[in-house]
């Protein structure tokens, strides 16, 4: 077996829903039980790359690689390629500096760590920096686009109606970097963005991100020709914002029937994320553009 991370990064916002939900938002997004950190579902991601293979490839080949869509009895096919889910890593949040920070805390870093720690990958740091407080976060260097000097006052970063005291950590900058290779191979200004608008805040601040922070919208439904609301045509739904930045596992798993090697399998899987895929639901209004990577063990 060979496995990789996969990153995923929202161009548009993303609804990876749940179906009805039971409190004021009609659709939610998709969220871990315990910790209610957004996920997108494995399926999902799956789902999609699939169909493209299946677009370009054809049926017997897509069933060779993905398997079957349904239980066909005892000739049914294993998919030589499985997605985890992809989890909330880099949440963007507004800031009166910098127009946004990418906000995570160290839990979420901790949970990426033991990920590149299984797959045996290189990661950016020895250590996860720690956040003293609530009322504090930590920037990856002197040069953050986030901070404001405020007379009087402590270096300070505004993300929506939080007040911030910040300071330079050069592990964080480490992990900065790291995941600016990753997230953005060979594009450098984009590498320096994320360095430049990295935030990591305590981790239940980070939980009180993840309840505010998420997009709510209100849609209608109109009635065909009066362009009237129709009665009970109003329904909310929540999405996670464009410039999400999600992680998890693709694992390749060769069976003794194929002809196809884990590496084969991988780079199959490499050559279908070349270009953005739709993810999740809402399609049709705009909703789920995404940039899809697998960086190597090297980065």
């Amino acid at each position: 077996m060979k496995a990789q991370l996969t990153f995923i990064h929202t161009l548009s916002s993303l609804h990876a829903g749940v179906g009805q939900g039971a409190g004021v938002i009609d659709l939610p997004i998709a969220r871990e039980k315990a910790t209610s950190i957004p996920y997108l579902p494995g399926s999902s991601l799956k789902g999609s790359i699939r169909t493209r293979y299946l677009n370009e490839n054809g049926e017997q080949k897509t069933l060779r690689l993905f398997g079957a869509d349904e239980v066909q009895g005892e000739n049914t096919t294993a998919s030589l390629v499985q997605f985890s889910d992809q989890r909330l890593l880099l949440l963007p949040i507004r800031s009166l500096a910098g127009t946004f920070a990418w906000v995570t805390s160290p839990f979420i870093l901790s949970r990426l760590q033991r990920d590149t720690e299984h797959l045996q990958m290189p990661g950016p740091a020895n250590t996860i920096p720690v956040v003293e407080s609530l009322n504090s976060c930590l920037l990856p260097n002197e040069t953050s686009a986030l901070k404001l000097q405020v007379p009087d006052k402590d270096t300070m970063v505004y993300l929506e109606d939080l007040d911030l005291q910040a300071k330079p950590d050069p592990e964080l900058e480490r992990w900065a970097h790291w995941l600016g290779q990753c997230i953005f191979h060979q594009n450098t200004r984009w590498q320096d963005m994320l360095t430049a608008h990295l935030c990591l805040v305590h981790d239940d601040l980070f939980s009180f991100l993840l309840t505010t922070g998420t997009e709510i919208t209100a849609r209608i439904r109109l009635q065909e020709g009066t362009k009237t609301v129709v009665k009970g045509g109003l329904w909310y739904e929540e999405t996670l914002p464009a410039e999400s930045i999600l992680s998890g596992v693709v694992m390749a798993t060769p069976l003794q029937r194929q002809s196809l090697t884990q590496d084969e399998i991988m780079q199959e899987v490499e050559k279908l994320i070349k270009t953005p895929l739709q993810l999740g639901g809402k399609a049709t209004v705009g909703h789920g553009l995404c940039r899809v990577m697998m960086p190597g063990k090297d980065q």
